[in-house]
């Protein structure tokens, strides 16, 4: 009678054949570019992901914020009339005036930077004029206009400007510097036609004395040209790090456009960043502690909203207002 016995007719761990790994096929170099290209395309992925979240998070969020922030922008520019009115009045003494012209300035600042509103007529008119001056005299060159994303809303994309202007000078040669590096990896990113020449002098059908190969070239030539005339630079990159043996050359070109990938992956993992957590970054908080900051938010808009009302009432009358401008001085506060 014979007995299965497992640790005497089993084979050893150590005695079972072992596959060895496949290695990536192709050069260190082809290696390298496809890694850098699977990782651009992975944060670009994301990218889209994310902008579409948000995108659908900030319809919601307007759509309950959006009414009671437009009362407290109309409540806000009721300001003016009764406040330049009051400037042409000899009621007020001159640091009045100047106190008026402070509330002006700040109620327009208001609106411009919370609310995204179009103030600078009223900044021109009233703002301190070195500080305008600084403003429009600034070099053109020391840096280029930054792109603001054309999908925000109107009054997103008028913050966002109003917060460029009031950037310092450190800050802006920073960003022309980033810019300018940005520039030469586009330039770099965009040539395609030192590629499709390359990639024509390796796949060209006239190269090829067999009939078989010649006609699997003729194929690959035909997506070779598809992907020039649509300047799709990635095809044609892919393209070379999957062709044979490759020239000393061939590797250098992928070399450098894999160092321009890998600063590109460098600015996504940014602009990923920046979605997530800047300024216009509507990941901060979800769900239900979301909605809970929501109706706080809309509960101070209303309550501003009705303060802004009473002030203006206040300030229809020259004692009212100069009522107000004592109360505002008291408190330490230059606008309402």
């Amino acid at each position: 009678m014979n007995l299965h016995n497992p640790a005497t007719d089993l084979p050893a761990a150590n005695a079972l054949p072992v596959s060895a790994p496949r290695e990536a096929p192709g050069t260190p170099a082809q290696q390298a570019f496809r890694a850098a290209v699977e990782q651009v395309e992975g944060l670009r992925q994301r990218l889209r992901e994310v902008r579409q979240e948000q995108a659908e998070a900030r319809r919601r969020y307007w759509q309950q914020v959006g009414p009671a922030a437009a009362t407290v922008v109309e409540a806000r520019r009721a300001l003016f009339g009764p406040l330049e009115e009051a400037l042409l009045l000899d009621y007020f003494s001159r640091l009045e005036h100047r106190q008026i012209q402070e509330v002006i300035v700040g109620n327009a600042r208001a609106l411009q930077d919370r609310f995204g509103e179009d103030a600078e007529d009223i900044l021109r008119k009233y703002a301190p004029r070195r500080r305008v001056e600084e403003a429009d005299d600034a070099p053109a060159s020391e840096a280029p206009t930054p792109t603001i994303d054309p999908n925000l809303p109107p009054h997103e994309q008028a913050a966002a400007h109003a917060r460029t202007r009031r950037k310092s000078k450190a800050q802006k040669a920073e960003e022309a510097a980033a810019q300018q590096a940005r520039e030469e990896q586009q330039r770099l990113l965009s040539n395609t036609k030192t590629l499709y020449r390359q990639l024509a002098r390796l796949h060209h059908p006239d190269l090829a004395r067999d009939p078989a190969a010649q006609q699997q070239k003729t194929a690959l030539m035909q997506r070779i040209t598809e992907a020039y005339e649509t300047n799709d630079l990635y095809t044609l990159l892919q393209l070379l790090s999957e062709a044979g043996p490759t020239e000393a050359t061939d590797d250098d070109v992928l070399a450098r456009y894999t160092q321009a990938l890998h600063q590109q992956t460098t600015e996504l993992k940014q602009q990923l960043n920046a979605l997530k957590f800047g300024e216009n970054g509507f990941f901060g908080s979800t769900g239900k502690k979301r909605e809970q900051e929501i109706r706080q938010l809309k509960r101070h808009l209303r309550a501003e909203a009705e303060y802004l009302a009473h002030v203006r009432q206040r300030m229809l009358e020259p004692e009212g207002l100069r009522e107000v401008l004592r109360q505002l001085a008291a408190e330490g506060h230059e606008t309402v």
